[in-house]
């Protein structure tokens, strides 16, 4: 057996890619519990206020004149809000905050990231190269880096409430590079034998793995905002209502809108500072390949639309005082960009940059 041959490499690569992605649907799975079992916790919480304001409710009906029951519910003078939003900005202060299925869930995660990085290591090695000069190594790659931005941060912040959403997408992106996008070991085309295919790509896909992580943190706090605002307004409603509102009732464990805003501004502003810097080296390697910095691309136009959405972002939210859904939006809308840079630009839009999918 020789553990030099590109094809036998090249196999290697693939089963690891698979355990891989087997690892991450198991994360997935144990994720989902964990969400489970935070809504469960959240229903007993509300429960006890529940049975706490009929109580309530009782005593002032015996007190009232003549001995009458009332049949109107009194306002909530400890509103249920007051309990449901007792949020993980310090996981410590829920039980449930570092339950076995969390624990498990970070474990699996680290043991496909392993894998995944295995896999896309050996595909470099088969191809004699860095792993991102077509779709299926890129794609390989930035998943890879978006779980490696997710690992590292969670040892500066506690987002392992985002392990279903993120395991979810790295799995999905991951199934589709494995099934559509997938293409034997190649050699590079001239344009690509540079230096700055390493540089450029690499930063371009860090880059996408913190607007990965920025668009994460603002689809749940559009779905924060949407829970806190339905509780203020039902905090005086009948139970009816109030449950109504709460059919998310995990989101209640995770930080407030507030918090995840501020954290998705600061990840997607590194981000940003990344996009920028791959514009640049865009232009300088485009340069040299091709004598000219700017030449209107499809490639080259929608990095520059990516730029100047994230521009826009930042700029509303630090000078404009646009915060709150219309922040999350412009992120959303950032990356949503981004995933079409990827998957439709570079399937449907013949240009400069087809052959590499980059």
């Amino acid at each position: 057996m020789n553990l030099t041959d590109p094809a036998l490499l090249n196999s290697y690569s693939l089963y690891a890619l698979y355990s891989a992605m087997g690892v991450y649907a198991l994360a997935f799975i144990a994720f989902a519990i964990d969400l489970a079992r935070r809504s469960s916790a959240v229903g007993v919480i509300e429960a006890a206020d529940l049975v706490e304001t009929d109580a309530a409710a009782s005593a002032g009906a015996a007190a009232s004149a003549g001995g009458t029951r009332t049949l109107e519910r009194p306002a909530l003078k400890r509103p249920v809000l007051s309990r449901l939003s007792a949020r993980m900005d310090n996981d410590a202060a829920m039980p449930y905050g570092r339950s076995s299925s969390l624990r498990v869930g970070v474990s699996l995660t680290v043991l496909a990231w392993a894998l995944h990085l295995v896999a896309t290591v050996m595909r470099g090695f088969a191809a004699d190269r860095v792993p991102w000069a077509n779709m299926y190594e890129f794609a390989m790659t930035g998943t890879l880096l978006i779980m490696t931005v997710f690992l590292l941060v969670l040892v500066r912040s506690d987002l392992r409430f985002l392990g279903t959403f993120v395991t979810g997408l790295v799995l999905v992106l991951l199934g589709i590079a494995a099934l559509q996008f997938y293409v034997e070991v190649a050699p590079l085309p001239p344009a690509l034998q540079s230096a700055w295919l390493v540089i450029h790509v690499f930063v371009a896909s860090l880059g996408t793995g913190m607007f990965a992580l920025g668009f994460a943190l603002s689809t749940v706090q559009l779905l924060q905002s949407r829970r806190e605002n339905h509780v203020l307004e039902g905090a005086a409603a009948p139970r009816g209502a109030i449950a109504s509102a709460l059919r998310l009732r995990f989101l209640a464990t995770l930080p407030s809108s507030v918090t995840l805003e501020n954290l998705s501004y600061r990840i997607n502003i590194v981000g940003f500072i990344l996009w920028t810097f791959t514009l640049m080296a865009g232009s300088i390697w485009a340069e040299q390949a091709w004598g000219r910095y700017w030449g209107w691309d499809t490639k080259e136009v929608w990095t520059f639309i990516i730029w100047v959405i994230y521009a826009g972002y930042i700029h509303a939210r630090a000078t404009r005082g646009w915060r709150g859904s219309r922040s999350a939006w412009l992120s959303i809308i950032g990356f949503s960009a981004v995933m079409f840079n990827f998957g439709i630009v570079n399937v449907f839009f013949k240009g400069l940059h087809a052959y590499s999918g980059l």
